[in-house]
């Protein structure tokens, strides 16, 4: 084995836990694998032989490669988004091992459009420490500041996530019973029950692109929420839905002539949905469903 071949063996060995690295960074699967390609062009052109902790280099040069991608993203992604993360979309019954992976830890789609909103710096420090246990001596390097000054980019981050549900309920079965219902309410045009599996602070959140007439980007309630539901079942967005788990969690993936036309992706707690994350650009959709 020659010396090349032995790091891009060691490298490989390392490429999952990149990847979901730079995933929860970036919230997009084609620039989390470009970071990675990053990260092995650095590690290729550097002494790895004096590397004595190859994992957590590795991790370092992502995290600072995917720091300077948020950076230059031409501006923070506010509440109202113009576009959600890449969900990570597989069959009910769990194959696709290799995206499951990426999602281990339930990294759901509600906590990526959080996550979106935060200074670059504090993603970083909350998910290098929270999610990957990095110390903050380590990541304070990253950020350019002192190690209690990266504690408090985490804790900052973390007050900003604490106060969103972002957190399912661990039970999919369940889950699926609770979306089942609400697409069921909807079908029938019943606004009471679907207000009945709403969280009475549920909140949706919709791309901009292709939305149907009279719907929202953002809706907060209950009520509003139902409302819009009947909104998307009137304007003919109806479909065949199909169940899918994304990002580890129970969604449907609407399909109009076998082909992905819209994805719901549901965050539930205590029984109730309390977000409902709409991605609905066929294009896109194709590249991402399995």
């Amino acid at each position: 084995m020659t010396e090349n071949e032995w790091l891009a063996e060691r490298f490989e060995s390392h490429r999952a836990h990149l990847r979901a690295v730079a995933y929860r960074m970036l919230g997009s699967l084609t620039e989390a694998e470009d970071a990675v390609q990053e990260a092995w062009l650095k590690l290729s052109r550097s002494d790895a032989g004096e590397v004595r902790n190859l994992g957590g280099w590795l991790t370092t040069v992502v995290g600072r490669v995917c720091l300077d991608m948020l950076r230059s993203r031409s501006s923070r992604r506010e509440e109202y988004p113009e576009r959600l993360p890449d969900p990570i979309i597989v069959p009910e019954d769990g194959s696709h091992p290799e995206q499951q992976a990426l999602i281990a830890d339930s990294v759901g789609l509600a906590l990526l459009v959080v996550l979106d909103t935060l200074d670059p710096a504090e993603r970083l420090a909350f998910v290098l420490h929270d999610m990957f246990a990095l110390p903050f001596d380590e990541i304070a390097p990253i950020v350019d500041r002192t190690p209690a000054a990266a504690r408090q980019l985490a804790s900052r981050a973390r007050r900003r996530i604490q106060g969103s549900p972002t957190v399912p309920d661990g039970d999919v079965t369940r889950q699926r019973e609770v979306v089942d219902a609400f697409f069921a309410a909807a079908r029938d045009g019943n606004f009471a029950a679907l207000v009945s599996v709403l969280d009475p602070d549920v909140v949706l959140r919709a791309e901009a692109a292709t939305l149907p007439a009279g719907a929202a980007r953002l809706v907060r309630g209950a009520e509003a929420v139902a409302g819009q539901a009947l909104t998307f079942r009137q304007s003919g967005q109806g479909g065949q839905p199909v169940p899918v788990l994304v990002n580890g969690v129970a969604g449907r993936l609407i399909l109009r002539d076998g082909r992905p036309q819209t994805l719901f992706a549901f965050t539930v707690v205590n029984d109730l949905i309390a977000a409902i994350d709409i991605i609905s650009d066929p294009e896109r959709l194709a590249e991402l469903a399995y």
